[in-house]
């Protein structure tokens, strides 16, 4: 049984970055000529996997999008999910998280149903509510930590006393949930969402955990800079240490999917071409990084 930090490894060296295609098909941001329902986002869709997925790391579907049409929807994102190569992983952006019984029939769905490589999650139940996809020896689940949209130190940026119990200093709460984290599962199995619009805590974070996969959100149109993600994503330590890309994926949405209908002077005219054009940029600009 391969483990997904392997499988991941093992694409982000073939294909010589750390590109994570987000799939974030939104029906009021399509490129003329496909409708605004569930088989315009299909037919998008499959049109990225076709011209931008020979440059992907990985892909990541955002299941709100599809799950907003109902069960068309679902079919239409398992659809898609079998039009992805063998060797591409799969992140089902799903942000799940629960206890008990329900965790794990969230974990069937996504790891068994939709054949998911791996899932994002929320930390606020605990590693208990995440044991299902945890345990998952060859699948791998994000938690999100320190997250790139402006309003996440509402909550993550709220500091936490000293823990006497375990020797965690007084910290923000998206400090502690890495180091929490890094504890979780059997080892190899469980990384953290961190946005690249805070490289500063990235770096602090990074030092908290450096064994544990990043999958990056923010850059592009949410204006993160790629410069600091590549210095502080890649892990320094085993599990996701020492290996091509060092467990790190940073996700491009909406920087490739609007190539699809935003025409530049010198650009081609077709939209296929377009999208292709600002993957295989996106796939130079995130380039594997030096390891030490």
């Amino acid at each position: 049984m391969t483990g997904y930090l392997e499988r991941l490894a093992a694409r982000s060296a073939a294909v010589g970055n750390v590109l994570c295609l987000g799939l974030d098909p939104d029906p009021k941001a399509l490129p003329p000529g496909f409708p605004a329902t569930v088989a315009g986002i299909e037919r998008f869709c499959l049109l990225l996997l076709e011209v931008a997925g020979q440059y992907a790391a990985a892909v990541k579907p955002n299941l709100a999008f599809f799950e907003a049409f109902g069960a068309p929807g679902i079919a239409a994102l398992e659809r898609i999910r079998a039009a992805v190569p063998s060797s591409i992983p799969v992140i089902a952006d799903a942000k799940r998280g629960d206890i008990g019984s329900t965790a794990t029939r969230q974990a069937v769905a996504l790891f068994d149903g939709l054949g998911a490589d791996a899932v994002t999650a929320s930390p606020y139940v605990g590693a208990e509510g995440l044991a299902p996809f945890l345990e998952r020896p060859d699948r791998y689940v994000y938690v999100l930590c320190r997250t790139s949209n402006p309003g996440s130190d509402e909550l993550q940026g709220l500091h936490v006393a000293a823990d006497s119990t375990t020797g965690a200093p007084a910290e923000p709460l998206h400090e502690r949930v890495a180091r929490r984290v890094a504890l979780w599962g059997p080892g190899g199995t469980v990384g953290l969402v961190v946005g690249a619009t805070a490289p500063i805590e990235m770096g602090r974070i990074r030092a908290i955990a450096p064994g544990l996969g990043f999958l990056v959100p923010g850059v592009g149109a949410q204006g993160g800079e790629v410069g600091p993600v590549l210095a502080h994503g890649p892990a320094v330590r085993s599990p996701a240490g020492g290996r091509a890309g060092g467990g790190l994926l940073v996700n491009v949405s909406r920087g490739i999917a609007r190539a699809g209908f935003e025409v530049a002077p010198d650009s081609p005219s077709d939209p296929g071409e377009r999208i292709a054009r600002a993957a295989r940029n996106w796939s130079t600009t995130l380039a594997l990084p030096v390891l030490s």
